[in-house]
């Protein structure tokens, strides 16, 4: 797949014209320039621009074979961190690399790196961005990932070489062939719970990407080997997805993963390109006390939301531990505490004013808060539905918090941030 110098030329002249109105404008031109895939390249760098703002910078010549293949790509910030779970000079392969992202972040920390993608498109694109971006030891193998897991396989049998690959990455697709949503590995395309008895003959790692949807327990009681970490990667605001990381037993080792208890972590990855982690068993968190109660809430303390990736691990008595935190009611999944607590992972708000949920504050409530963000935490109602109660609008510094207390009262607390 090569391109004209004359076409990312045309692309970056109408990059602020309206991408239905070029399409209407050139949809009958016969001049012999392909304007649907130049179009495409105006409306990606629209939608992923902030998403691939890094990738864009480094090759603002980059292609995107479409839009879907836009959406369904990992985010810079993602995968930089993904490249970090690699392993260093060693050969890598990445089984499902759809628009290549991760390929091209990891593509100078591994020695080698061959990326697997059955879409046609996908895969040229790939090798003329991998080119562009100078990533020499990329090699693009267009097939489905299952056939070319069992022609390395029986390429490498009989051989006194290792596994071919160290580390592979894989992410199932998850819609269903009727188009629906899947979460569940077995759902998903390919299924990557029967694959995991061969793939010890073709890596010593596997990383699976999957849906954040996914519930934790579960999982790790369906992979065999168990994992040995589960972790929830997003930035402060969302949870993107969950890493599986599956060693393989190989050769004469010793350890029996299927008794090592799964590390878990909640990863959060911030704009400047710091991170946090937060590590914990399943078994610290059954292990470690409940949080104390505080029973009613004052003004000048603090309310400490964890943030999405935390929420999803279930973290909640360790780290309320860790912390020293408080909490509401066994059910009411944020925390309270006097002072503010130091690196917290989440969110930290100092509650300005305590109220009843009653009909006379509901009645007044918008004329002293016309705007203000609303979350609920074991309330009984949506944030929308509570919203519209009160007849206020999303927006300015403050949130409003309604939550059920320790007493079985519903309570809204307004809080400002610090």
């Amino acid at each position: 797949m090569t391109f004209s110098k004359d076409f990312f030329e045309w692309v970056r002249e109408h990059i602020a014209d309206n991408p239905s109105t070029l399409r209407l404008k050139y949809s009958r031109s016969a001049d012999g320039f392909d304007y649907d895939a130049a179009i495409t390249q105006i409306e990606c760098r629209r939608k992923f621009g902030k998403k691939l703002a890094g990738t864009l910078a480094m090759f603002p010549d980059f292609y995107f074979p479409s839009v879907m293949s836009g959406e369904q790509a990992t985010a810079d910030i993602v995968a930089t961190f993904h490249a970090t779970l690699a392993e260093r000079d060693m050969p890598m392969a990445d089984l499902t690399a759809g628009l290549g992202i991760d390929v091209l972040h990891v593509a100078d920390k591994v020695s080698s790196i061959v990326a697997v993608e059955r879409d046609t498109s996908r895969a040229e694109a790939l090798e003329y961005n991998s080119a562009g971006m100078g990533a020499s030891n990329v090699k693009v193998v267009c097939n489905d990932c299952n056939a070319f897991i069992d022609s390395v396989v029986k390429n490498n049998s009989g051989s006194d070489s290792a596994v071919p690959f160290a580390t592979a990455f894989i992410d199932p697709a998850r819609r269903a062939a009727d188009g629906g949503r899947v979460f569940a590995l077995s759902d998903c395309e390919p299924d990557v719970v029967k694959m995991l008895p061969r793939m010890s003959a073709f890596c010593r790692r596997l990383i699976i990407k999957a849906s954040p949807m996914l519930d934790i327990s579960h999982t790790i009681a369906e992979i065999s080997p168990r994992p040995v970490a589960i972790m929830a990667v997003g930035t402060p605001t969302e949870c993107k997805e969950l890493l599986i990381v599956v060693n393989f037993k190989v050769g004469n080792a010793s350890a029996d993963a299927q008794e090592t208890p799964t590390l878990i972590e909640a990863v959060t990855l911030y704009p400047d390109g710091t991170k946090s982690i937060f590590s914990f068993t399943q078994q610290q968190e059954r292990d470690s006390e409940a949080p104390p109660v505080m029973p009613e809430l004052v003004e000048g303390t603090y309310i400490c939301e964890p943030n999405p990736m935390l929420m999803k691990t279930g973290a909640f008595r360790i780290l309320a531990a860790s912390y020293g935190l408080s909490m509401f009611h066994a059910n009411t999944r944020i925390f309270v505490t006097d002072k503010i607590p130091d690196n917290f992972p989440g969110t930290v708000w100092r509650v300005v004013k305590v109220l009843p949920y009653a009909s006379r504050i509901i009645k007044r409530f918008s004329s002293e808060y016309p705007v203000i963000n609303v979350a609920v935490r074991n309330f009984g109602m949506s944030a929308d539905a509570l919203r519209t109660k009160l007849g206020v609008r999303d927006g300015g510094p403050l949130r409003l918090y309604g939550f059920t207390d320790a007493n079985q009262r519903k309570i809204l607390a307004v809080t400002a941030p610090i």
